[in-house]
């Protein structure tokens, strides 16, 4: 019953003749290296929790599962691979501890690591199993690549914000931090919410449940922590000795973060391309939500590696995956994947300047026979599907030019009317059974959506929806798809599960900066709510060389003027101890960390009063 999905590259359903399944060298790429890894391989946390379980993967040693594409699962098989390894003298991963790798490149003295996961508690864990096969070495350094939280949220695990404070550096790209906080604050609870959905958080493993999410296999939920960057890197060409070890840098921001940085080892000949070179299609747009990535300054700093580092590079390894070897196969590598992007961008703007929608052109692309022939091209994580759509939305926005598209119904009026027009529930639900039994998976799932919006206690309707959602999960080569279709086939069935971990970690909101901070309690002002109230305090942080600002609160709007001039009513002290708790509305809790009130004290109360956080268990698959 399983229906290929556009993630494939073979459209139909004779999937497993498709693609060159005899090329192992992935295989050999994968398990090259290998030293040690944990036993059991579970990671625990301070209480006794699991915080990562590697072994509940085991399934995938299987040849294959009729509920899996055949290709989805040789993704998987390979990132399953966990432990210590080589990747050339002097320089380690370990892979499968998180969602991300973690890298340790040694010095004259000590270690530096590079992007230490999500959890402090697996990139302990990390650390640990370097150290026992390599030595008890100090962490002399700490490298993020980028801004994403699983490079640098275990950062605590490896070394401490007191050993920072006396002299670790903590390198990053410029803007980092604030890319790092700000995309877990603006719109952190929707994000979370809908990650849940697009890594299958919720999802049992196996089979018929999560088998890997395409660039890892999931994501940790131990405890996220921030250090500060205390280096940043501005300019591609900048050089740095760090503990003996030569880095050249090369910037390349908004591409697969909008804060990132490939960099080279000239004395180990080893190149490390972050997250933009990767062994999947990787996402222009995540199915969590995000800014659109730009995929034309993606090739373009990909075409920039390879003209500076690929002649000479003899491995290249990333953030995700397993290494290249081999200056060809690093050149034919990097340029494949350079290509991918580049052809997505250039022949989506070909097509929409046609009068092509996004839909229309994602159903249009074919790719290159040399591209679609490459294993890392395939879609697991990211899709050319739902990329197309998000180059389009890039350049052209939510509007596709059809003036019957331009106020459109919400999908609880649409479905209403949609239903009436079709007969009524009991007869759309009976004709999208005969859609389900022949195999029409995508109308299936359109029309019940429309029945389920109508009317959410129609039970025979959300039964059908989630067995016509599991299919499709169960025939899509991407490992994200597979999540979101699986997941939504789980709570049409009333396993609500919210969102499982927390985007807004104590640790980040201690780094917001003044006007980040700000910003995040300017989208949670409720608007209506805060009509009649025209206030106006004064606000002063001490940690940030004093600054303050002005901040009123008038027609529903949250405005902060540095150094405002004007008269104020209240005026707050706000040491970075008491910003994590102010954040999320908790007063006692900033009280306790330091904040201090000098006025009418129920100002605050009142602009606290008028916020409306997120709901990190709104509906997805119901209204």
């Amino acid at each position: 019953m399983s229906e290929s999905t556009p993630n494939s590259h073979d459209q139909g359903n004779s999937i497993g003749g498709a693609f060159p399944f005899e090329d192992r060298r992935d295989f050999e790429d994968a398990e090259r290296g290998f030293i040690a890894t944990i036993e059991p391989g579970v990671i625990h946390g301070a209480a006794g929790n699991v915080v990562y379980d590697m072994d509940e993967f085991g399934f995938l040693d299987a040849e294959g599962s009729s509920t899996v594409h055949p290709s989805l699962w040789r993704q998987s098989q390979l990132v399953q691979k966990h432990g210590l390894f080589e990747v050339v003298e002097g320089i380690y991963q370990v892979r499968n501890f998180d969602l991300s790798n973690i890298t340790f490149v040694e010095g004259d003295t000590g270690v530096i690591v590079i992007d230490p996961l999500i959890s402090a508690e697996t990139a302990a864990a990390a650390l640990a199993l370097y150290r026992e096969h390599r030595g008890e070495t100090p962490v002399v350094a700490v490298i993020y690549t980028h801004s994403h939280i699983d490079h640098f949220g275990g950062v605590k695990g490896v070394v401490s914000q007191e050993e920072v404070d006396a002299g670790v550096p903590v390198i990053a790209p410029a803007g980092f931090l604030e890319h790092a906080i700000s995309e877990n604050v603006y719109a952190g609870t929707a994000m979370g919410r809908r990650a849940a959905y697009m890594y299958g958080a919720a999802l049992p493993r196996g089979e018929r449940g999560s088998v890997g999410a395409g660039l890892g296999q999931s994501t940790s939920n131990g405890t996220v922590t921030l250090i500060a960057p205390t280096v940043y890197v501005t300019r591609t060409g900048e050089e740095h000795t760090i503990d003996g070890v030569r880095i050249v840098f090369q910037m390349a921001p908004g591409t697969e973060a909008p804060s990132e940085m490939h960099f080279y080892f000239p004395d180990r000949k080893a190149l490390c391309m972050a997250e933009n070179a990767t062994h999947t299609l990787h996402n222009l747009l995540t199915l969590r939500g995000a800014v659109v990535r730009d995929p034309h300054a993606w090739a373009g700093y990909l075409t920039e590696a390879i003209e500076t580092f690929a002649g000479e590079a003899e491995v290249a390894f990333a953030s995700h995956h397993w290494p290249t070897w081999g200056t060809e196969h690093i050149a034919e590598f990097l340029s494949t994947q350079r290509d991918l992007y580049a052809y997505l961008h250039d022949q989506t703007l070909r097509l929409l300047n046609q009068g092509h929608t996004g839909t229309e052109i994602a159903e249009m692309i074919e790719l290159p026979p040399a591209i679609e022939a490459a294993w890392n091209t395939h879609g697991y994580y990211g899709s050319v599907s739902h990329n197309v759509k998000a180059i389009y939305q890039r350049y052209m926005g939510w509007y596709d030019g059809n003036p019957s598209h331009l106020w459109q119904h919400t999908p609880v009026e649409a479905g209403t009317r949609y239903v009436e027009f079709m007969g009524g529930a009991d007869a759309v639900v009976e004709k999208a059974r005969g859609s389900f039994e022949a195999g029409d998976l995508r109308w299936a799932a359109q029309v019940l959506d429309h029945v389920v919006f109508a009317q959410p206690d129609h039970e025979g309707a959300k039964a059908l929806l989630s067995e016509v959602l599991e299919q499709l999960g169960f025939g899509s080569e991407n490992g994200t798809w597979r999540a979101a279709f699986l997941s939504g086939s789980m709570e049409l069935r009333g396993a609500a599960f919210g969102t499982p971990t927390n985007p807004a970690a104590a640790d980040l909101l201690a780094q917001l900066t003044p006007q980040l901070f700000f910003d995040a309690i300017a989208v949670q002002v409720d608007g209506p709510k805060a009509w009649d109230l025209d206030l106006a305090t004064r606000w002063t942080f001490p940690d940030h060389d004093g600054e303050t600002y002005r901040v009123t609160l008038r027609n529903g709007v949250l405005t902060a003027a540095r150094d405002g001039k004007g008269d104020v009513s209240l005026t707050v002290t706000v040491p970075k101890s008491a910003l994590g708790g102010l954040a999320t509305g908790d007063v006692q809790a900033a009280m306790a960390g330091g904040l201090v009130l000098d006025g009418d004290a129920s100002v605050l109360q009142s602009v606290l009063g008028v916020l409306d956080p997120g709901d990190p268990g709104f509906n997805i698959v119901t209204p």
